[in-house]
């Protein structure tokens, strides 16, 4: 099993532990010395708690640090409280002292965040140190022996409550992390599968391009000999058949130089992104849709102006809003509007249009992955348009509209600047 873990956050949690276990010092030294009758080596015991606080505040300088603390940092940390209680615990009667179990929240956190070697290796220093105190230490001096057992069992309690919730709150905050861990993990392995497919439709896309351009030239020359028959029939006085396709073939030619436009965009997608003024390419862009679309009622609506922000992808972009309007214009040839606002610090452009509307469960599942629709289509150009959004820094929303209809709003984030002219 893969052991996950946030040196950092561990390192920080340990600095609030350790000026949790100093106030404790301090406290159960002034009550025993001043209530329970128990004398105690004081200078020593709060020198060794003065270089306890004085590496603790070096543990808070190395928390905020920039680079990223190691697992034998972390060890190093826990060495160091490890030999601290030791010592303390030799100034105070050793393993005769209630606080010796004090020990195992420790070793508890080293196990939760450390690899098992230098786990392993705290245990046996714990053992050793342990075993040291049983055999010497400095015995405690109280006034009333008698009371000695009473002392020993209120001290196993108190140090019995601090064990258990030292080792629930830590282990708890640990869990709670590796949970967070586990999740993007889980949310980055499904990007990961997301562009793994990304990935395959493109090169599928580029072999396609590539097969199509050899019967798109013939069909683009097809259409040019016959446009030339028919304005050479005109030319002549003659009505021929062909004629009467005029407007039909210059109509054929335009979409065959659409196509080829494609082409050239995907061969230049590869270069580098196209940065351009909002509000120059985005009327380019209307204009060149409606090409492809000649008998759809389109509009375009601008709610504010936009000559100071920028397109940053607007091939990218394009091909987003293509395939929002395409799918518009499939169901609703009568009312297409994209409309363009900007909300708060994001771009927004709405596509919006008056057919069937999609199904609540059908919409939940568009974008995430290529879903079948009732108008034949394989859900592919709608996957990539999330996609693409995504990877934009922006995203898309699927809702109804009013009266019917469907609302698709692509936002992105905006990029201003200063015009160049």
């Amino acid at each position: 099993m893969t052991r996950f873990n946030s040196p950092r956050v561990n390192l920080r949690q340990l600095f609030w532990l350790r000026c949790l276990a100093i106030a404790g010092q301090l406290l159960t030294i002034a009550c025993v010395q001043n209530l329970l009758g128990v004398h105690l080596p004081l200078a020593a015991m709060l020198f060794v708690i003065a270089l306890e606080a004085l590496f603790n505040a070096s543990t808070f300088w190395r928390a905020n640090q920039a680079r990223t603390e190691s697992d034998r940092e972390v060890f190093g940390q826990l060495f160091v409280d490890l030999g601290t209680l030791s010592v303390l615990l030799f100034l105070s009667g050793g393993t005769t002292n209630p606080f010796v179990s004090l020990y195992l929240p420790a070793l508890a956190i080293a196990a939760a965040v450390l690899p098992w070697r230098l786990a392993l290796i705290l245990a046996a220093f714990a053992l050793g140190c342990y075993s040291l105190l049983a055999f010497e230490s400095i015995p405690l001096n109280i006034d009333e022996m008698g009371n000695l057992f009473d002392y020993y069992r209120t001290g196993a309690w108190i140090n019995f409550v601090i064990s258990v919730g030292l080792i629930a709150w830590f282990v708890a905050r640990m869990s709670g992390t590796l949970r967070a861990r586990d999740a993007a993990l889980a949310s980055a392995q499904q990007q990961l599968l997301r562009d793994e497919r990304v990935v395959a439709l493109g090169a599928q896309a580029a072999s396609i391009a590539h097969e199509m351009g050899t019967p798109l030239s013939t069909i683009a020359l097809l259409a040019e000999e016959l446009r030339f028959a028919s304005d050479a029939g005109k030319q002549s006085g003659k009505d021929t058949s062909l004629s009467l396709y005029r407007e039909d073939l210059q109509i054929l030619e335009q979409q065959i130089a659409l196509c080829r436009s494609a082409l050239a965009r995907l061969q230049s997608r590869a270069a580098s992104p196209e940065r351009q003024w909002l509000g120059r390419w985005l009327h380019g862009f209307a204009q060149q849709w409606r090409l492809r679309h000649p008998q759809v009622v389109f509009e375009l609506r601008c709610a504010v102006a936009f000559d100071s922000m920028r397109i940053e992808d607007t091939v990218a972009v394009g091909q987003t809003l293509t395939i929002l309007l395409d799918n518009a214009a499939h169901v609703s040839r009568e009312f297409v509007t994209l409309t363009v606002d900007r909300v708060e610090d994001k771009l927004s452009l709405t596509v919006e249009d008056r057919g069937p509307g999609i199904a609540a469960p059908l919409r939940a599942q568009l974008g995430k992955v290529p879903v079948v629709s009732r108008q034949g289509g394989h859900g592919v150009g709608l996957y990539l348009a999330f996609v693409t959004a995504a990877r934009l820094g922006g995203a898309i929303e699927l809702d109804d509209a009013a009266p019917h209809g469907t609302r698709a709003t692509l936002t992105l984030p905006c990029l201003e600047g200063a015009h160049d002219g």
